[in-house]
């Protein structure tokens, strides 16, 4: 995935590749270790979806990428985009990147946009920091990203504040600043939070289409799995931190390998249904984050772990064709058979 020594991609490679990201936050309690070792690619015009439970580690991940966490956090490895690991940039370097060509929509734009300042200065500020444009073309400029991201009466919102704008129309300014200054990289964690189900697929159905028009690289983060099919390219399931299984979306979906993508999915409701059916739910919950677990931290979950699960440290490796897994006891595919999962351990 890297160059020469770990060195950057070479021009053919993606256009992000993570490597090994760690992300350890101190608390009173002792270290959480929120992101412990996760590697992906995103390629140009591609969408990944990164999906798991709440707490698994995925907004930790997208905010120790972009250099977002908290001062006390520790980060490691290497984040390559553009031919640059943006954690060996200083803050003045990172700064210069992020909105121009890495941008973020975060989960809560109550929460992100700022209460006391106008719509349009929220969106033409980035553009008149990293385009260098006029107040008049910014403006302007805000006027038709409004109309692309479709809100209506463009003209009044930019006079608005925040709060008297719905929920709707606040992700959708969000997603208008997030593309204002042209990124090449988008990342957007939990976009559709607190909407209603019409509007969630509005929002998702427009952030498909403007990547794909736009030949962006996305990185769609959900705890539903519902959310990320049909609208990715390639998925990748975390768990306590680290990644069970990564695919293209067509394949994990329909023929899961890990364990626990298996059990998301059964708990995933579907037309096909029965509406008086109970939904299937995971036993037990995800492992304290401060006191970490060897091996597959899904093993105490798992009815198919042993002592190997518990014990070995385990690496993704090859079930198929864009197909990777931790799982020693991988779920059987359509063919019956399953991989060597012993390939995947560690070796010292």
């Amino acid at each position: 995935m890297s160059g020469p020594a770990g060195g950057p991609p070479g021009p053919s490679e993606p256009l992000l590749v993570v490597e090994n990201l760690k992300a350890h936050i101190g608390t009173g309690r002792g270290t959480v270790r929120a992101v412990d070792g996760v590697s992906f690619t995103v390629d140009a015009g591609a969408a990944l979806g990164v999906v798991g439970e709440s707490g698994s580690g995925k907004s930790v991940m997208a905010k120790a990428m972009l250099g977002l966490l908290p001062a006390r956090s520790g980060v490691g490895g290497s984040v390559w985009f553009e031919g640059r690991d943006l954690l060996a940039l200083d803050r003045r370097a990172r700064s210069a990147v992020l909105g121009r060509q890495a941008a973020m929509v975060f989960q809560d734009p109550g929460r992100s946009l700022n209460p006391v300042v106008r719509i349009e200065r929220q969106i033409t500020e980035g553009m008149r920091r990293h385009l260098g444009l006029s107040r008049g073309r910014a403006r302007e400029r805000a006027l038709g990203l409004l109309q692309e991201v479709g809100v209506s009466d463009p003209e009044r919102r930019l006079r608005s504040y925040p709060h008297e704008l719905s929920g709707g129309m606040r992700q959708r300014v969000m997603i208008a600043i997030a593309l204002s200054c042209e990124p090449r990289l988008l990342i957007a964690d939990e976009p559709t939070t607190a909407l209603d189900v019409t509007i969630q697929r509005q929002i998702l159905d427009l952030l498909r289409r403007v990547q794909q028009e736009r030949n962006m690289g996305l990185i769609l983060i959900s705890h539903d799995l519902a959310v990320v099919a049909g609208r990715t390219d390639r998925v990748a399931v975390m768990y306590a931190g680290r990644l069970a299984e990564v695919g293209s979306t067509r394949e994990v979906f329909a023929a899961p390998r890990h364990r626990y993508t298996e059990a998301l999915l059964a708990a995933t409701p579907t037309l096909d249904s029965d509406r008086h059916a109970r939904l299937r739910i995971i036993d037990g919950s995800l492992p304290d984050p401060v006191k970490p677990l060897a091996g597959c931290r899904f093993a105490p979950r798992c009815r198919h772990a042993d002592d190997g699960c518990r014990l070995d440290e385990l690496l993704l490796y090859g079930v198929g064709k864009d197909h990777m897994t931790i799982c020693r006891h991988p779920v059987a595919s359509a063919g019956g058979g399953t991989s060597d999962a012993r390939a995947g351990v560690a070796r010292g």
